[in-house]
Order: structure tokens, then sequence, then C-alpha cells
């Protein structure tokens, strides 16, 4: 059995996806989900297409789909490629049928296309969904007010063929990675008919589906999927594919590894200007809302890793005009801003010049699970990394002054954080860093957070206290597809991401692991002993489980997994992968 999901995007948030054996596993499985407000208000319109091939006499059922007590069948397909672009290959009785999908570049629209080594008839029925794409479709009782566009565009088709109309349901189709995640897994889909085409020996016969005029064009060269524009025309990044849009603290970690490192500077620049148009009381929003409503400012460090994106921008050969003229000015205003206290007790501790975020309820680091009422990793106080960070913060803003001629000082507070830091976060015990530096008192649980106070290249601490820290996070923590959240031998510790809602929240930082946490922990490595002992794999989705045999799980195409992958290969080993 074929393995793997495929994915397939058009730079406006719009995409289509599956899995490589053509069976759609998940509500967000489709040929077309299209954005109609990019990179939000996404849509599954076109389901699938269910194919059956008459070639030399025999006719071949390929279309593959769960319902309930009947197994899929891929008894013809032979082989996937994701390149040039989705292709599936079959054998149907000596006669090779090829399958390609494909986004219109900047078009909310789909081609399918086929190819056959001999002349053969095609009939593929058409299945629509028209819902948003996180919900599922119920059949309506009647098949001749379908469909029901309201607010959404019509689905348009281009092709050679002829339309055979045939309106019905079909009911009780099956999501199985739905059911695994503990919802609701059976839809209804509506089919108006059959798309009839005859097929020339070796030649495409494309079907175009969209909700706008576009011509049917080859494929276009693989790009790099997460970086898409807004419907005013600025670039953003989508946080991954197939459920986040935009979010801030993705997007700044994001940016060295998918644009900075490839030259892309101005996109890079156009971004992190996006997100300063939304500056409000010296925070960057944490998310843009799906349905439009205002950003949500609810988060501690996404602002701070946007001083980390600007370093690297800087370092790559970025304009310091853009510095002088709009990034520094508002820096300045994010640390008065964080100095006097901001949203969701944000604000620095006047006595020892480290950042507190939040109280008892709130979630404000990237750990931020919440059930509920329940705070399923609590760290209210002083994080560790949020404190790394603001070090850095102010590290930066000192350099930059110097550059620009401003006599306004930053390091002195600089350096009163970093010695409150020192003192402070230091586990003499376990020889690492405390990953909270609560109301109640320090908190012990080893975590990967404290990373950052040795990947990031600001001298927060000396080298041995960074290699120490490494080794236990080496020892403790590393996996081969990222670090752990939580060691095993800690009570909480989840070795597991399965079942409800409920439950993977439970186990999302309590042991499951991330690999976008290589970054950091290769440049750790690489401050504390001058090189870089680590193999990095190629790996795109959000987590992994905690224990052997580590599935991936949650979202299988994650911005900041590519993006820091491809940062570290390029920093570290020289490799353009």
């Amino acid at each position: 059995m074929l393995k793997g999901e495929w994915l397939e995007t058009n730079g406006t948030g719009a995409f289509a996806m599956g899995t490589a054996e053509g069976l759609n596993t998940r509500r967000y499985h489709a040929l077309l989900v299209a954005s109609l407000r990019p990179p939000v208000e996404r849509y599954v319109l076109l389901s699938r297409l269910e194919e059956a091939i008459a070639v030399d006499g025999r006719t071949f059922v390929l279309g593959c789909c769960q319902y309930p007590g009947v197994a899929p069948s891929t008894e013809f397909l032979r082989e996937f490629h994701p390149a040039p672009c989705a292709t599936w290959v079959f054998d149907c009785g000596g006669a090779r049928f090829e399958k390609q999908v494909y986004l219109i570049s900047g078009k909310q629209a789909v081609v399918v296309r086929y190819r056959c080594d001999r002349v053969a008839t095609l009939r593929a029925r058409v299945f629509t969904a028209y819902r948003d794409y996180h919900s599922l479709r119920k059949a309506s009782a009647d098949p001749s007010s379908w469909p029901p566009y309201g607010l959404l565009p019509p689905l348009h088709f281009q092709h050679g063929g002829r339309f055979e109309a045939d309106p019905k349901w079909y009911y009780n189709i099956e999501y199985l990675a739905e059911l695994e995640r503990g919802l609701d897994f059976r839809e209804d889909l509506f089919t108006p008919g059959v798309i009839v085409l005859e097929l020339k020996a070796n030649e495409w016969s494309p079907v175009l589906a969209g909700i706008e005029p576009a011509e049917i064009a080859e494929p276009a060269p693989r790009a790099e999927p997460f970086t898409v524009c807004r419907v005013d025309g600025k670039p953003t990044i989508i946080a991954g594919y197939p459920w986040f849009t935009d979010w801030g603290r993705d997007t700044m970690i994001s940016l060295p590894g998918l644009l900075i490192g490839a030259g892309r500077l101005d996109e890079a620049r156009e971004i992190i200007e996006g997100f300063l148009a939304h500056l409000d009381r010296g925070l960057i929003p944490n998310r843009f809302p799906d349905s439009g409503e205002s950003p949500e400012y609810n988060t501690a460090d996404a602002t701070l890793w946007m001083f980390q994106a600007m370093r690297h921008w800087l370092a790559a050969g970025g304009s310091q005009t853009f510095l002088k003229d709009t990034f520094y000015p508002a820096a300045k205003e994010i640390i008065a801003w964080h100095r006097r206290g901001t949203y969701n007790d944000i604000a620095v501790d006047a006595e020892d010049h480290l950042l507190s975020a939040g109280k008892a309820g709130s979630q404000l680091t990237w750990m931020d699970a919440k059930i509920g009422d329940w705070v399923v990793t609590p760290r209210h106080g002083k994080p560790v990394e949020i404190n790394a960070l603001w070090h850095g913060v102010l590290t930066l803003t000192a350099e930059w002054a110097e550059l620009l001629g401003d006599r306004v000082d930053f390091r002195d507070e600089a350096q009163r954080a970093q010695e409150s830091f020192r003192a402070k976060f230091w586990n003499a015990k376990r020889e690492c860093l405390y990953d909270v530096l609560a109301p109640e008192g320090p908190v012990e649980k080893l975590r990967p957070n404290q990373i950052f106070a040795v990947s990031l290249p600001h001298g927060l601490l000396e080298t041995p206290q960074q290699q120490a820290i490494v080794r236990v996070v080496e020892r403790e923590l590393l996996t081969n597809v990222g670090l752990r959240t939580l060691e095993r031998g800690d009570p909480d510790y989840q070795p597991r991401y399965e079942g409800s809602p409920a439950k993977r929240d439970a186990a999302y930082h309590q042991g499951t692991v991330w690999p976008w946490l290589l970054g950091a922990y290769a440049d750790a490595y690489f401050r504390a002993f001058g090189r870089v002992d680590l193999e990095i794999p190629d790996l795109t989705a959000e987590i992994y489980d905690g224990d052997e045999p580590r599935e991936p799980r949650g979202c299988p195409f994650q911005a900041w997994t590519v993006a820091e992958i491809a940062r570290v290969r390029r920093v570290h080993f020289r490799d353009s992968k």
C-alpha cells in the first residue's frame, strides 16, 4: 500500500490534498479547497472525481472511497509520485493509465488530467461538498435543490468531453483519520453527474474545475507552499496545511528558513511590515482569525521572535533603510510597552528586569494547550524562552541604536536581565535551567524551552552552562525527529498523541515530539561545542509521538518544521535541499 499524503497549493491559501493511495481520510482531503478571501475563508467545493476507464473491452473502476463496512479498493494502482505534481499510475489490464492533480497559480481552480497509452473512454463522476473546510456535509431532502450556493460561488468545469446529468446523493462516506481524532467522520456528498472523456493514446485530457475564469496550463514548477498572498496582494505565511492560517509566532520563526535564507528578502520585509501595521500596545498579532474578526494578541513571544527574524534579514543583506525608518522606531515602542506593561499581564519586572507574562489560567507561550478551564502546561510567570528572547530584544536593539547613531542605550538593561537570568534560572541540582519562574517558585519540569537560552546568539550563558544544558536535552529529550516536550520520567509524560481532542490536547506538550525544535537544538549544539553532531531528516509533520513507533501526528504539512530544517541545513551543513 502506498503511504503518505500529498499537497498541491497555488499561493492563495487554497489547496488540494489527499493520500498517496487516492483515499480521502480527512475532512480536509479534496481536489479544491478554495480560499474566498485569501488566505482565509476556505471551503471544500470539489471533493473528488471517481473514475472508471474502459480500455480494450474491459472496464476498470479506479474510484477509492470508504463506506461503512466496505474496504476501499486500490487493486489497479501501482505508483504515486509527488512531482511534477500529484501523479498516480494505474495498470488497467496492461494499459498504463495516469492521473495528475494540480492547482492553477493564483486562481481558485484545479486541474485533473488523464492520459492512457491506448485509446480509452473515461467516466469521472463529480462529487461536490460546498461546505466550510472544518465542517461536514449532510444530505438535503431534495437533490434538485443542489447545489445550495447561497453566498458561495458556483463551480464551473472546462473539459473536452461531455457531461451526463445524474444528480444523486452518496451517503455515509467515512474519513477514518477523523475517527481516530475522535471527531465526526461521516458525511454525504452530492454528485450532479458524470464527465465522459474520450482519451487519445498518450495525450493528456484535462478537466478544470474552478470558481473563476482560468486557462488550463501545464503544472507550474513546484514552489514552497507556505508563502501566500493576502487578498490585498501582500505576502504572508500559512502556519500549516490543512487547518492553520497565518500566525504571528509561526510566521516569525519560519521567515529565516522559508524566505530569508532563500534570498527572498523583499517578501520577508513585506511580511514583517504587514505585522507591524497591526502593532498594538507593543504586540503584533498571534492570529488573524479565519472568519475575519479582529486580530488576536494572545502571545508573549510572537513579537520577540520578530526581532530574531529581523536579525536574520539584516545578516542576509537587508537594507538598513528599513531598519532605520520602520523597524527600529517600532522596536523602541515595543520595548517601552513591555516596560510599562501591555495586554495579558505581559510586563518587565522592575526588580529583576525579567519579562513576566500571564496569570493563572492564561496560555501565552507556544505550549498553549487548554481544555475548558484546565491549562495543560501552566507557564504563567517568567518562562525561560520568553526571557531568552527578551534579552535578545534588548541586545539587538542596543546594537541597532549604535549602528544608527541613536544615543538611547539598552545595553545596561540587557546586562541586568542577563545577570538575573543566570542567577534565577539555573537549576544547580540538574545542571540545566528551570522552565518557568512561577509566582509560587521555580518549575523544575525538564522541557526543551531552555534550549533557546543556548541557541540564540546573544551570550546569555557561559560555555560550561551551555554545554550542560545541551547534554541534558540530548540525553532526556532528543529523538531522531525532534525534541520531546517533557522528559519520559515525569509523571505527566504522555507517550502518544491520539484519541479524542481532549486526550490529544493533554499530550500536545507533555512528551509529544516537535521537529521544529531541531533547529534550535542544532544551533545550541554548535554554540556549545563548535560543531553539529546531528542528522537532520526530511520532515514535514507538525508533531510525532513521544515513544516508538513515532507516528507523524497533527498537521501533516507544518511551516516551521520545513523552515527550521531548511535553515539548519543551509547554516550548518551547507545543504540547499
